[in-house]
């Protein structure tokens, strides 16, 4: 794997960086934080005009083409800034929902539009005392001649407000697997969003569904295949989701270094001190060893190499990195670090629920568990 970036990823990520330091400074994220849309319309307008919002979308439909390598460049600038913006479910989990099992006729229709930032698409997965797997999809999708009828709930569903439409997990059958995916308009008939508060005040809803007609036509993908295809799509979401955690780590860091060489106590710098100059140490090679993981399967997805395993993998230990880095640095920074004047908090507090949403630690280590064994029973 070559470590080395090319001319043009650095200037993708010097371009980034420098319009995100202009459109999204943490006065700006602090402003968003439990604000009903989530995002300010001119950072979106730059991410659109920029061609950011199409990065993974094939040229064919809009947008740039790009490798993951390239999203992972994006994603990183993004963790670093703490970048409010519904990019991740629209355009990387709804664009490649569709590009995994829609339609032409759905391809056209939406890929251009979420390239262009005319269209959001937002994911309604999540339910009400239920976890990630199949068996806690309830809501059900009852089909009524070339209609299927929605009732049921959805938690924690992003940008919902300003969603074009929702891609909605729904429940076909009495079979785990008779699951489908839904393109739904969030103002039809019968839907209601309600804001919920997260641990990240970021911009979450829970939708109610009642009565909704949505047109079979509207299906994505052939019948009971609704969460594989979203399981495809998440496998290659997480090492955007890892890479956005690895920025936000190296950023808590740096900004901790820099107060532990400026506070002093006893008449010399914190950073003197033996013991809390080995936690940062820690961190740092924390820090450095998940950005290589992070690498290693973008990289290895780039060249058509199995990957799965590595993104499991990368998002575990990104996020767990990110965890317990910004819960070190909140040490550092001692009382003041849990003050909402202060800026590392608001790592600390993304940190958490990153890790926590998109798949948590217990399916990462399971997903990784499953590729272990097998290999080991095959070599035995």
């Amino acid at each position: 794997m070559d470590l080395d970036w090319s001319e043009e990823q650095q200037v993708l990520r010097d371009m980034v960086r420098g319009m995100l330091a202009e459109y999204a400074p943490l006065e700006v994220v602090r402003k968003m934080e439990d604000d009903p849309v989530g995002y300010p319309e001119d950072l979106f307008r730059q991410f659109a005009d920029l061609g950011l919002l199409g990065i993974r979308i094939p040229e064919e439909y809009g947008g740039a083409g790009q490798g993951l390598l390239e999203g992972v460049i994006l994603y990183e600038e993004m963790g670093r800034a703490l970048t409010p913006s519904p990019h991740f479910v629209s355009s990387v989990l709804g664009a490649r929902t569709l590009l995994e099992a829609g339609s032409e006729e759905q391809k056209r229709a939406w890929l251009p539009r979420i390239a262009s930032g005319e269209a959001i698409l937002s994911v309604a997965w999540l339910e009400p005392e239920s976890g990630f797997d199949p068996e806690g999809i309830a809501l059900r999708a009852r089909s009524e001649g070339d209609t299927f009828v929605l009732d049921g709930v959805k938690w924690h569903v992003p940008f919902a407000s300003t969603a074009s439409r929702l891609l909605v997990l729904a429940r076909t059958g009495d079979r785990p697997e008779d699951l489908d995916l839904l393109l739904v308009d969030p103002a039809a008939a019968g839907v209601t969003r309600a804001q919920q508060r997260t641990l990240a005040s970021d911009t979450q809803f829970a939708v109610t569904f009642s009565g909704v007609r949505v047109p079979a036509s509207d299906r994505v993908g052939a019948p009971g295949t609704g969460y594989a295809t979203l399981e495809r799509a998440l496998t290659e979401g997480i090492v955007l989701l890892a890479a956005q955690a690895m920025g936000g780590a190296e950023r808590a860091l740096e900004i901790t270094v820099q107060y532990a060489k400026d506070r002093k106590q006893f008449d010399k710098p914190l950073g003197a001190f033996q013991a809390i100059a080995h936690y940062l140490a820690d961190a740092a090679t924390a820090v450095d060893g998940g950005r290589t993981l992070v690498w290693e399967a973008a990289w290895a997805y780039d060249r058509g190499r199995p990957f799965e395993k590595l993104a499991a993998m990368a998002k575990l230990f990104a996020c767990q990195t990110y965890r317990d880095v910004t819960a070190m640095c909140q040490q550092v920074w001692g009382g003041v670090g849990f003050t909402i004047e202060y800026d590392i908090q608001l790592y600390f507090r993304r940190a958490k629920q990153l890790q926590i949403n998109w798949w948590d630690n217990a399916v990462l280590e399971e997903k990784v568990a499953r590729e272990v064994l097998d290999r080991d029973s095959e070599a035995a």
